[in-house]
């Protein structure tokens, strides 16, 4: 059984740290919006640190995020944002006092590491969801889901999807992420299981040559064939090629698993989107997929 860390309750504090870029502008109207909820926002050194492209060096974003995973009064970590760079700090981490006491890790894109590294070898339940360099452009109903996952309240989602979906009706735990980063943590102790797990996937900046390739290597490793189901979100920011590569990313999907029966779905509002919906990853969850109509929560 995956841990669920406890949910938060007004008073609580939660911290901002960066583990990986730095931040383009301020989070003074990201940290109003935390507060609005009845948190204490603490903000760490590397919220305004820089070093290059990070948020300060690897050993200054490491130390941030050691604090806070050490404070017990803390309830939850944020990622300011993603870009790169946890990757190169996750190893550096001591989770022992996490281990007695967890609690909620919470981003998306390049924060896929620490969220995976909480299931996969912490064995704790994470947040993927809308992190303060996003949250001025993050949708008001994205932002109210990312508030729910925290204290606890239903999450469920219906939505329509324009390009048709692959049918059925799963049940079972949710992983997933942004693919790139997936591919990456590949063989390390931060890998998750993807055995009898829904998967969700989302990335931003690919060809459509790459999704193909990072697509086939889930597939030959193993991964996709153990799935229980597929929710493709957004693969936005595609630059188009002097010669197209011929499918879209839901077509180069559905023909890389054309072999399995589960059920997937697209146009699943989670990724690098304003409508980036939370996900709560390691929590038991019921899908179903119509052809046009999506059903999802949490059990």
């Amino acid at each position: 059984m995956i841990k669920q860390p406890a949910y938060l309750k007004k008073g609580d504090k939660i911290a901002i740290v960066c583990p990986a870029k730095k931040l383009k502008k301020p989070i003074d109207k990201a940290i109003t919006v935390l507060e609005s909820w009845g948190l204490e926002v603490l903000s760490g050194d590397s919220v305004t640190a820089a070093y290059n492209q990070f948020a300060g060096d690897d050993d200054l974003r490491a130390a941030d995020l050691q604090r806070f995973l050490d404070d017990r009064q803390v309830r939850a970590i944020i990622a300011g944002r993603g870009g790169y760079g946890t990757i190169r700090i996750i190893d550096a981490l001591d989770f022992n006092i996490f281990n007695e006491e967890p609690k909620w890790l919470i981003g998306f894109s390049d924060i896929t590491v620490l969220l995976s590294h909480a299931i996969a070898a912490l064995n704790t339940q994470s947040i993927h969801g809308q992190m303060p360099g996003s949250f001025e452009e993050g949708t008001p109903e994205s932002l109210e889901s990312l508030r729910k996952a925290l204290f606890g309240e239903e999450l469920a989602y219906n939505y329509k999807s324009d390009f048709p979906n692959r049918t059925g009706e799963v049940e079972g735990i949710l992983i997933g992420g942004n693919l790139t980063l997936l591919i990456a943590l590949q063989g390390s102790v931060s890998e998750m299981d993807f055995t009898d797990k829904i998967l969700f996937l989302e990335d931003v900046g690919e060809h459509e040559y790459s999704i193909d390739r990072l697509m086939r290597q889930l597939k030959r490793s193993g991964k996709l064939a153990k799935l229980k189901g597929l929710i493709i979100g957004a693969f936005n920011g595609i630059e188009p090629e002097d010669i197209p590569f011929g499918q879209t990313p839901e077509k180069i999907v559905l023909d890389i698993v054309k072999e399995y029966d589960y059920p997937v779905c697209f146009n699943f509002p989670v990724g690098h989107i304003d409508d980036n919906r939370a996900l709560v990853l390691g929590k038991k969850a019921s899908l179903q997929v119509h052809q046009h109509e999506v059903n999802l929560s949490y059990m």
